[in-house]
């Protein structure tokens, strides 16, 4: 069974990244009227409590979204940022006190069209996610492995969508199985958007995880990471990463916009960076060359009689008169 609670871990810096980009994917599918669906295979509960014990015991969101809610953010980063803060600011009227996991924050971003899919394996988390979403006729949670969706649960009916896999990573083979997952998910639903979290912790799987990546011949995969201090030895978690999957045309220009403002207001004592490039970018199309048309051969021509010569030898005898 998993060890991790997310609740020790909400509304740190990089749910706060993973979350803004989230809401950016799913602004961008709202400017079509067609509906699409977000399926999240590892939910959690929805809602996390910032004044519960586990939160207390260890408050990660306060250098998260304790900082980013009063923070100064240059004009154009700020604009990007606030469909997500509306959303935090309307589920903390007064102090901060309660912060939405992924599938709240979608669910509060969607026009009455739009779905959310919700999977949580952990049975206590599922029943409070379901609990949560009750008689929400646009979610559907299930208490499911979230791995077996990349299979199983696409493509989504709408043929539109964002799934978004943030395993914990409290067990090995993590970057593994989300290589394996979008792989089989891909397969499924290759027009998808697909959002893959990550920790910057252990510099050398993150290295091998992105290898293995280029490897499989997905086009179109962008890399967004924030790191907020220098990589130590032994590994700590020091960044947050995503790798976003068919992006949407305008969100390398927007991340190029947001990935430096939060760097900034997360990077310990200065510290903070950012790195933003593309694993694979679109394949061009393979042209297909004109058939050619065969070549015929010439048909050969047999060879002329030679005529005989009058006198020679061979020739008609001359006709008697």
């Amino acid at each position: 069974m998993m060890n991790y609670r997310h609740a020790f871990h909400a509304g740190n810096f990089a749910d706060v990244v993973k979350h803004i980009i989230l809401t950016r994917l799913i602004e961008y599918m709202k400017k079509k009227p067609g509906a699409f669906r977000v399926i999240d295979t590892h939910a959690g509960i929805g809602r996390y409590d910032l004044t519960s014990s586990e939160a207390q015991r260890s408050p990660e969101w306060v250098d998260g979204i304790g900082k980013l809610i009063t923070a100064e953010l240059p004009a154009k980063a700020k604009e990007l940022v606030a469909p997500y803060l509306d959303v935090i600011k309307a589920e903390n009227p007064g102090k901060l006190k309660s912060y939405p996991g992924s599938p709240w924050l979608a669910r509060q971003l969607f026009r009455p069209q739009d779905r959310i899919e919700a999977l949580e394996l952990h049975p206590e988390d599922g029943w409070t996610l379901s609990k949560l979403f009750a008689g929400d006729i646009q979610a559907r949670i299930i208490t499911l492995d979230g791995w077996l969706a990349l299979n199983a649960h696409l493509p989504p009916k709408e043929k539109r969508g964002v799934v978004l896999v943030d395993p914990p990573f409290e067990q090995p083979g993590e970057f593994e199985r989300l290589v394996d997952g979008l792989v089989k998910g891909h397969r499924k639903f290759a027009t998808g958007v697909f959002a893959l979290w990550y920790p910057l912790k252990d510099t050398r799987a993150v290295h091998d995880f992105i290898s293995a990546l280029r490897s499989t011949g997905i086009p179109k995969m962008l890399r967004a990471e924030v790191i907020i201090r220098p990589a130590t030895n032994p590994p700590t978690l020091h960044g947050t990463g995503m790798i976003i999957v068919n992006p949407p045309f305008i969100l390398e220009a927007e991340l190029r916009i947001l990935l430096p403002a939060l760097a900034r207001l997360f990077g310990d004592e200065g510290q903070g960076r950012h790195k933003l490039e593309w694993i694979a970018e679109e394949v061009a199309p393979v042209v297909a060359a004109p058939k050619a048309e065969p070549v015929k051969a010439p048909r050969a021509r047999a060879p002329a009689r030679p005529r005989a010569k009058t006198g020679s030898i061979g020739s008609p005898r001359p006709r008697r008169v």
